[in-house]
């Protein structure tokens, strides 16, 4: 019994970083394309706030996005306030968790201004810039390296620093 929890635990944890390693290369492809939004969204729909808090963001950000391809102003809304609820809970739960920064930045800059989610942008960009060199992922670090160097709100000399 011991061993068949131990076993079913193993193929969990390999089956989430599987998941996130598809969902850190899809999210960013994302915003051109219902497609990839739709099955990103299937693929994180039983998330809950009892998960991992970068999942939860990963949730938030996408339905972020499904606000963009709704049809009607009303689910617009409901899904852009539901996704910015996540990302802020993802934050509140793990404050040092850089790759949820740059996921809530990426929702932030992208959002349109009447919406007034812009507040953090200066600090997650400060908090990316700070702690990137410290991630021990590779794949993380390709992901926000081609985030900041696509991001406008970074200088040269910022896009520099991270090359």
């Amino acid at each position: 019994m011991k061993y068949l929890f131990i076993i079913a635990l193993l193929v969990s944890f390999v089956g989430n970083a599987q998941d996130l390693k598809e969902i850190r290369s899809s999210y960013p492809k994302a915003a051109g394309s219902t497609e990839i939004t739709t099955n990103l969204d299937e693929n994180l729909a039983n998330i809950t706030s009892s998960d991992k808090p970068v999942l939860l963001a990963y949730r938030g950000a996408v339905l972020t996005l499904k606000a963009k391809f709704a049809k009607s102003r009303s689910e617009k809304k409901d899904f852009f306030k539901e996704g910015v609820s996540l990302i802020e809970s993802a934050i509140k739960t793990e404050p040092s968790n850089i790759e949820i920064h740059y996921i809530r930045m990426s929702v932030q800059e992208n959002s349109p201004r009447f919406l007034g989610y812009h507040k953090n942008i200066e600090d997650d960009k400060r908090f990316l810039l700070d702690n990137y060199a410290a991630v021990s992922s590779k794949e993380l670090k390709s992901v926000i390296k081609d985030f900041v160097l696509k991001s406008e709100n970074f200088d040269e000399s910022e896009k520099k620093s991270i090359q």
